[in-house]
């Protein structure tokens, strides 16, 4: 519709209705009239287009899906009921059984229990592979694999894949690239201009912005959405028309909420970097990053999430997260208010020790979802609690 992410972000909704509403309506229906029997009867067969039944689509939906693609620069797309329900679904309804899973070890730990908990009850098998090690991935391609998933940067420790790279890996041999682009967002990052056949996200993170909805959105190639979509039909993992449009009028802001969010990280990051009570600080855009080069290339700005590590290990991480006034302990990220939480205890508990570290998730390990409240007093915040922990 426009050359430039922010106008398609503001300006593409729903037909205006008889009522010459400025801003998209609320569809809030079960179902949908038919004209006549012959118009149901199409629109079943899938003949025509349009709405039926809110498990299927829904305007608010068709709004967020359009716009979802037009800023991810993807043919197709569905919304669901969570983050967890599109990374499951993007997997699930491609796979049957006897396939394979080529996984970077480094992931969500729910996503992580979908591959080794959920998977083997369908006799769908997994691998998992460093993300520096090339080795481990063309290794870990077997006959049956046919689906390989990624998180760039990844959570919580901000390892990042390069995306050209695993591109060309995957089409070189027909497996499915599938991309968490959760922590980026499609302003700072677009997987499918770099090869991914799908791409994943929770809007409950950045795309709302607020910590409102729960929300997911797998995007991608019209021919593998399509039976996706089907699954997604006959299972019913649907979002509903209210977080639709409430998502849908986020991304209005996306682009200044993610310039903010990236500006305030970057900040906190290089103040962080040079505390005597942190050991060491993880942030994409920081030069200091084993794969800053990378980031640079294939990232338009750092993102809104900083990780670290206090001097004293999981004892003195603890402290630190009591010590926090006014930061929100909490599982979630992408809020415009600053969130704190400790992966090891909660996001990635169901992972082994050996697991988490061998992922970077130490015991001592803090992430911050960096807000939109002022640098300054961000900063002062995990100062005094860096000093109230010691």
């Amino acid at each position: 519709m426009f050359e430039n992410f922010e106008s398609d972000a503001v300006r593409i909704q729903t037909e205006r209705t008889a009522q010459r509403e400025h801003s998209t309506p609320l569809f809030m229906t079960s179902s949908f009239i038919f004209d006549d029997a012959e118009q149901a009867r199409a629109l079943f067969a899938d003949e025509i287009q349009g709405n039926i039944y809110t498990r299927f689509s829904n305007p608010n939906n068709n709004e967020l899906i359009e716009k979802l693609c037009r800023l991810e620069k993807t043919e197709d797309g569905i919304a669901t009921a969570s983050g967890m329900a599109a990374v499951f679904i993007s997997m699930f309804a491609l796979l049957k059984t006897g396939d394979h899973v080529l996984a970077s070890r480094s992931v969500f730990g729910s996503t992580h229990q979908v591959l080794t908990q959920i998977f083997p009850r369908f006799n769908i098998s997994h691998t998992y592979a460093d993300i520096g090690k090339v080795e481990e991935w063309e290794a870990g391609v077997n006959p049956n694999t046919k689906i390989v998933f990624i998180e760039t940067p990844s959570n919580p420790a901000l390892d990042i894949i390069d995306l050209k790279w695993i591109g060309e890996f995957c089409k070189k041999r027909n497996l499915i690239l599938i991309v968490d682009n959760c922590f980026c967002t499609p302003y700072i990052q677009r997987p499918a201009e770099w090869g991914a056949d799908l791409v994943v996200h929770s809007g409950t993170k950045f795309l709302d912005g607020q910590g409102r909805v729960i929300a997911g959105a797998v995007l991608g190639r019209k021919d593998l959405l399509k039976e996706i979509r089907f699954i997604a039909r006959a299972t019913g993992p649907s979002l509903s028309p209210m977080n639709s449009w409430i998502i849908s009028k986020s991304l209005e802001t996306l682009a200044i909420r993610m310039e903010r969010h990236s500006e305030n990280a970057t900040k906190l990051a290089e103040y962080l970097e040079k505390h005597q009570e942190i050991e060491f600080v993880r942030y994409p855009f920081l030069k200091s990053h084993p794969q800053y080069e990378l980031a640079k290339k294939q990232m338009k700005l750092g993102g809104g999430v900083v990780s670290f590590v206090v001097k004293g290990g999981l004892d003195r991480g603890r402290k630190f997260l009591d010590a926090l006034k006014w930061f929100s302990l909490t599982a979630n990220l992408g809020d415009s208010r600053t969130t704190a939480t400790h992966p090891a205890s909660t996001t990635h508990s169901k992972l082994k020790e050996e697991e988490r570290v061998v992922v970077g998730i130490l015991p001592g390990l803090i992430r911050i979802s960096v807000g939109l409240e002022h640098i300054d007093d961000i900063i002062a915040e995990v100062d005094q609690a860096l000093l109230g922990s010691k």
